[in-house]
């Protein structure tokens, strides 16, 4: 029994210590992995208008004004005066208006008291209607009331 107790002593230590190389190896393959991949992965290319290009302006507008009590009015090149129209007459006003020129843009002035659904309603009639330009009216400069 004595021999079997001298054996039985020497017992391993258990260790205190995380060995850390084996994590150091997956991080330096997952390192080169992305080092080499990563000129591979193709970007989505977007075309951003130049801007002298913008600064064109196309030779027939038309013009949607939106008012402050949320009545439209559609306002032509020619026309000094813009005439009032209903929400219902709007896309057919402003097919009339393009003459079958689908690429004749459509501009959306509105007051900054109009509520935002009220732009939105007007947008949504002409996009369902088929017009495909249209835009918002925006007001150069630093807004004054900040």
């Amino acid at each position: 029994m004595p021999a079997m107790s001298s054996r039985g002593g020497s017992r391993r230590r258990t260790m205190n210590e995380i060995n850390m190389v084996p994590f150091i190896d997956v991080m330096l393959v997952l390192l080169i992995i992305f080092m080499v991949s990563a000129p591979l992965i193709t970007t989505g290319v977007v075309d951003l208008p130049s801007v002298g290009s913008s600064r064109t302006q196309p030779q027939h507008v038309i013009q949607v004004i939106v008012g402050t009590d949320e009545q439209l009015k559609i306002k032509l090149d020619g026309d000094q005066d813009p005439s009032p129209v209903p929400l219902k007459a709007l896309a057919a006003r402003v097919k009339d208006a393009q003459k079958g020129d689908a690429a004749t843009p459509v501009v959306i002035s509105a007051d900054r008291n109009v509520k935002y659904e009220a732009v939105v309603k007007t947008m949504d009639v002409l996009q369902r209607a088929g017009i495909q330009r249209v835009g918002l009216s925006v007001k150069n400069g630093a807004p004054a009331d900040r």
